[in-house]
């Protein structure tokens, strides 16, 4: 059998299971940070958002990165390649006719990972929104704009 790209690999097996939390993570293509630009990463937040308010997914706490974006959802009314597929094209159609680009923002595929109820929700969410202290973007939490949890 022949090798898939890494972005089929991620395809491969996937099963969104309707009320099963996830950690979802793409990244944009060639990692460009797009998203240093606030008004463009805001962009990505009203897609998320749109996602909740047509219940395809419980956002519990998401991060939108320079160049990529963490999202730890349950999922409802949707499979989850279709809440990816919806998600980051309709925030790829809206950053394009933002800043005239052309072309493809996401790479394609994404990571998920299916979480188990016993999980502790709350310390995976605070990881979330923790990465732009990681990465050094911002020495406090509340500088960084562009996330958002439940419990936090």
């Amino acid at each position: 059998m022949p090798e898939l790209p890494a972005s089929h690999r991620l395809r491969t097996g996937r099963y969104g299971e309707l009320n099963r939390i996830y950690l979802l993570t793409t990244n944009t293509v060639g990692r460009k940070p797009v998203f240093q630009s606030f008004a463009l990463g805001r962009l990505v937040v009203d897609q998320l958002r749109y996602a909740q308010d047509e219940k395809w997914a419980k956002s519990l706490a998401w991060v939108i990165m320079p160049d990529h974006f963490h999202w730890l959802i349950e999922l409802q009314q949707s499979s989850l390649n279709q809440l990816m597929q919806k998600t980051k094209s309709l925030s790829a159609r809206a950053v394009n006719l933002s800043t005239g680009r052309k072309g493809s923002l996401w790479q394609q595929g994404y990571h998920d990972r299916a979480l188990r109820r016993e999980e502790d929700l709350v310390k995976l969410a605070r990881y979330v929104v923790a990465n732009p202290l990681r990465a050094g973007l911002v020495e406090r939490l509340g500088d960084y704009p562009l996330w958002d949890a439940i419990w936090v």
